[in-house]
């Protein structure tokens, strides 16, 4: 007897249809499984034959088979648990094959029979409705995210019984829904707020600019400057997730395991702050099999890097193609993986080993050598994709006990919104642009355009501040940014003046 489940597989991030093909055949009883099926796959005859015989079925003194198709595609996890007991189940007569017909299974079993979570169900479902499958059957704790993709009924499983009697017509269960719209009512509320930083205006401004055009920054100062506050509350102030974007972010933590539980979609951009003794594989994504790294995880999101020269240099190196291309690109032998890692990067550093150069108070007891050897190991190219340049100075105590609450987040990020709204209809004929962090060459020229005065302005810093070459164009999209926070068409005079105050790097020569 022979019968076909149909299953999913995560590819990357994206989900890929699996034909469970299950064979009894007359023989000396047997279990194999074929279809390049990795570690978790090949012990998955054990745990469904014990889950079958404790859920009170007959297990099947027959010579098994079970092919996974497509056999080129590598497949790994338990997630075939489910869907392999049911076509045994199948094939042995239980429940009529048509009740197959347009039904994703998944799911990982339990000795016992019940039936356990997988990782990676969003990207399943969202393969499914793209497939034209009608339903799917997944684990009762994976059942929230499936329910946020629409025009697909998901029915939460707990244990195989219940699922072969389902599919047998003995009962009836109610498939899940959930209205996206309704989880994005609590998505402002966050533990901190931009009211708690006291002082550092000119750094809040800057945090301001960085969020309305995306752009990369790096915070530089002595310590207790408050460039890790700063930077742990830009989330709050970037602008509101769409829905495409919530989506496609769950997808990657839901393929990575790191979905947190009553947490079906995420809301809110996400925040990622690697400790700096991260390996390349840990920060980029890697592995035996190819999971998604740090900076993947920040995708739409925020890239934290605290004491930025403390990173190994081949660590930091690597961050080039993502910060260019808004994606990671990992090569093994057998295949070739791309993940989204389109992410804002915002990082922190003291200006010298000792960390108290230019301090008022304290004094530097490093060396010009040291000091040299130690912001040498941020290369130029890096920098160079860093749009924004920022030193932050010390707050004396009076001020910080004197000063009022500060600007909250929310009139911050009411600003933000306005001028993103201006970049996307601004944009909206070039697809897949959306900030001005992200224009390139052709749409700098055609949308950066300066009166002469500007232009004058933006030739001589170049030449008499010592201003790279390479900043021009990080200085013109500061300068659009500004422009669009003070609801301008172009960048004008005082807009470019102080887009350069955010090269701050370049004049001191890096």
């Amino acid at each position: 007897m022979l019968a076909r489940v149909i299953s999913a597989a995560v590819v990357g991030v994206d989900g890929l249809m699996v034909q469970v093909e299950v064979d009894l055949a007359q023989g000396l009883p047997s279990f194999s499984t074929v279809g390049l099926p990795e570690g978790a796959v090949r012990e998955a005859k054990d745990r469904v034959r014990a889950a079958i015989r404790n859920s009170g079925y007959e297990f099947p003194p027959r010579r098994i088979t079970v092919n996974l198709a497509p056999a080129a595609v590598k497949k790994e996890g338990t997630g075939y648990d489910l869907p392999i007991a049911v076509g045994i189940l199948a094939a042995g007569g239980l429940f009529a094959h048509d009740q197959l017909d347009g039904t994703v299974i998944a799911g990982e079993l339990s000795l016992d029979g019940s039936v356990r979570p997988v990782p990676g169900v969003l990207p399943m479902a969202l393969a499914a409705r793209q497939e034209g499958m009608r339903r799917l059957l997944v684990p009762a704790a994976n059942v929230a995210e499936a329910a946020i993709v629409q025009g697909l009924a998901v029915y939460p499983i707990e244990r195989l019984d219940q699922a072969a009697a389902f599919l047998a017509g003995a009962i009836s269960l109610e498939p899940r829904s959930i209205d996206p719209a309704s989880l994005f009512a609590g998505r402002h509320h966050y533990p901190v707020d931009f009211s708690d930083v006291r002082g550092q205006e000119h750094a809040k401004r800057a945090m301001e600019i960085a969020a309305a055009g995306g752009h990369n920054i790096l915070l530089a100062g002595v310590p207790g400057t408050g460039k890790t506050m700063m930077a742990r509350r830009l989330p709050t102030i970037l602008p509101d997730l769409t829905l495409d974007e919530a989506i496609e972010t769950t997808k990657i933590f839901s393929t990575a395991g790191l979905l947190p539980e009553q947490t079906p979609l995420l809301v809110t951009r996400p925040f990622r702050s690697p400790h700096h003794t991260v390996s390349d594989a840990g920060l980029i994504g890697g592995g035996h099999v190819p999971r998604p790294g740090e900076v993947s995880l920040a995708h739409n999101g925020v890239l934290f890097l605290d004491e930025l020269p403390e990173f190994k240099k081949h660590v930091l190196e690597v961050l080039r193609q993502p910060l260019e291309d808004g994606a990671v690109t990992i090569a093994r032998a057998a295949t070739s993986l791309r993940f989204p890692a389109r992410f804002m990067l915002v990082a922190a550093m003291n200006p010298c080993p000792c960390g108290y150069l230019g301090d008022r108070v304290r004094a530097c007891s490093c060396s010009p050598v040291q000091v040299q050897r130690y912001r040498s190991r941020l290369s130029g190219p890096l920098l160079d994709r860093i749009d924004m340049h920022l030193e932050v100075p010390a707050v004396p105590v009076r001020e910080l006990i004197g000063q009022p609450a500060g600007e909250s987040s929310e009139a911050i990020r009411a600003r933000v919104n306005a001028a993103r709204s201006r970049q996307q209809h601004r944009f909206r004929d070039t697809a897949g642009l959306h900030c001005n962090a992200r224009m390139g060459s052709r749409e700098v020229k055609r949308f950066c355009r300066l009166d002469p005065v500007a232009a004058n302005l933006l030739t001589q810093s170049i030449t008499r501040l010592g201003l790279s070459a390479r900043g021009y164009h990080r200085i013109l999209k500061i300068a659009l940014t500004i422009a669009d926070l003070a609801g301008a068409d172009s960048p004008q005079t005082a807009h470019v003046a102080e887009a350069i105050q955010y090269r701050t790097l370049d004049r001191q020569g890096f």
